[in-house]
């Protein structure tokens, strides 16, 4: 199938849909002609629909044999379905709904895929070799910035084992309800990415010394591992934590900017020579702790690179690897679908636990799910958030969802794990981060350069179109699909290769060839005072 404009093409999820998406690079013109002889009423852009039937007012739209909407007005076939012809429906309730009811066929381990990584002393593996520097505050990033330029240039070429040096910061830690009930989120947060497998366990803190979220309270006494077996006493009973690696800019030793400088880049010295010693070796797939998430998405996302995740996800998963799908007004509106995947009902449960606070957390701000869907998703073709979560929520695969976080926490279990985060980019990859995320993939239809430095982001493109154009940002194409020149199946084993190539250091993503870096955005529904 080719989606040359001279060839009308037109996609259907499902034999009970009752529209299709224009394929064509450019849409199609009024009097084309689709196989099966339907003539275009209106002129439909690429990734939009197309009404395949008369469908009368009141009538459901069908994509993905799931209601996307009800038809405001008579719409005759051949005609553009778009949002302003669409009421979307209700949110699905949460009572009610099918619990561990699906038991997909057992598939067989995935064997003998290994990648080169850096094996910790907590048990997890990196994926790279990074020296973090945790911020307690937004106050301190200018200084931290500064320490992290001279540490790159000065420091860092003296050990070439290490791959970056990168400051943490955020805009938390002062001027807000430290004590509020939610507040929890972003302080685990920011501890759990402090201890992210790329950091190798090395743990130092900048702090301003006035702050609320003071260092102890961030990383309080059995919260750091243990680095090195040295640190055991000899009789292997007694467990010593190393001690709080903290530079407090307010510490009455700091006379001027350059000493504060001076003080950070001292600190730093010991972290860069340990984690300099260390070396990849060769560990099993099933220590790849995988976070999926889309960004700019349009109508080819649900076609093409978030099932092509999907394929991917079920290999992760049967190669006995961590993959996290998360983004909850993005899957909200196929709970049904997720708890009747569940491995036991309490995961069940604890799904509709997350996504009932999420509609609570929605109502408080006096919106609710529908706010989610952007300029960008409309203009590539999604109608509202239906539509959207329906094409987001394949990148989960078909494996049974064995694990629910909350935001924040952190992963302590292998294969399909549902990790609540908001669908907001920056915050869904800092959430992911903190949970133990080593490897990131990130699927774009309208095209974002979104990176993250703590870890490699794997950038996925729904259409060729933007592949071509953005071909030194994309590292898959998945419209290849689309074009009928690969499969799902194919991109999917080529976006598990990959991973592991990338995973071992053998190949950058285009984000580190870059180093595309966004920043980390705690997630924070407590109030700010």
């Amino acid at each position: 199938m080719s989606t040359d404009t001279r060839q009308p093409i037109s996609i259907r999820m499902h034999d009970a849909d009752n529209v299709a998406i224009i394929a064509n690079d450019g849409g199609l013109p009024p009097g084309a002609v689709l196989p099966g002889g339907l003539v275009l009423v209106d002129r439909i852009p690429q990734g939009h629909k197309v009404a395949l039937v008369d469908l009368p007012r009141g009538a459901a739209v069908l994509r993905y044999n799931v209601p996307i909407g009800y038809a405001l007005k008579d719409i005759p076939a051949g005609s553009w379905v778009h949002e302003r012809l669409l009421e979307m429906p209700a949110a699905r309730g949460l009572d009610g709904l099918p619990i561990a009811t699906v038991k997909p066929p057992a598939q067989g381990p995935l064997q003998g895929y290994t990648f080169e990584g850096y094996r910790n002393a907590d048990g997890s593996v990196g994926t790279r070799n990074i020296l973090a520097i945790t911020t307690t505050v937004q106050c301190v990033a200018g200084v931290v910035d500064f320490a992290v330029k001279r540490i790159k240039a000065e420091l860092l070429p003296k050990f070439p084992n290490v791959d970056d040096v990168v400051g943490l910061e955020h805009s938390y830690g002062c001027g807000v309800a430290i004590d509020a009930p939610d507040a929890i989120i972003p302080i685990r947060t920011l501890r759990n990415i402090s201890l992210n497998p790329n950091f190798g366990g090395e743990v130092m803190v900048v702090s301003l010394g006035c702050e609320k979220l003071q260092p102890e309270r961030l990383l309080p006494p059995g919260s750091i591992p243990i680095l090195d077996r040295r640190d055991v006493p000899s009789g292997g009973e007694v467990q010593v934590e190393p001690p709080l690696d903290v530079v407090c800019l307010q510490s009455e030793n700091h006379v001027g900017f350059m000493s504060m400088i001076d003080s950070i880049m001292q600190a730093a010295v010991p972290h860069l020579e340990r984690l300099d010693a260390r070396r990849r070796e060769t560990v099993p797939a099933s220590e790849l702790v995988v976070g999926v998430q889309c960004g700019g998405s349009d109508a080819f996302s649900g076609v093409t690179a978030n099932p092509a995740v999907g394929f991917c996800t079920d290999l992760l998963v049967r190669a006995g690897a961590s993959v996290m799908f998360s983004e909850t007004t993005e899957v909200r509106d196929g709970i049904a679908q997720l708890t009747s995947r569940a491995s036991t009902p309490e995961v069940a449960q604890a799904m509709i636990r997350e996504m009932a606070w999420y509609d609570a957390y929605l109502h408080k701000g006096m919106v609710d799910r529908s706010a989610n869907t952007t300029p960008g998703n409309k203009k590539g073709g999604l109608s509202n958030i239906v539509e959207k979560a329906m094409g987001s929520i394949v990148k989960s695969g078909s494996a049974p969802i064995s694990g629910v976080l909350a935001p924040g926490e952190k992963l302590n279990q292998k294969g399909l794990i549902y990790a609540a985060t908001p669908a907001s980019d920056f915050i869904c990859g800092t959430l992911q981060l903190a949970a133990g995320m080593n490897l990131h993939v990130f699927t774009t239809g309208r095209g974002t350069p979104y990176g993250l430095a703590e870890c490699p982001v794997i950038k996925v493109a729904t259409r060729s179109d933007l592949a071509r154009r953005w071909h030194d940002l994309m590292d898959i194409n998945a419209g290849r699909i689309a074009d009928g020149e690969a499969s799902i199946a194919d991109v999917g084993w080529e976006m598990f290769h990959l991973m592991l190539d990338v995973a071992s250091g053998r190949k950058k993503t285009w984000a580190e060839h870059w180093k595309l870096h966004n920043a980390l955005v705690l997630f924070n529904p407590a109030p700010v005072t």
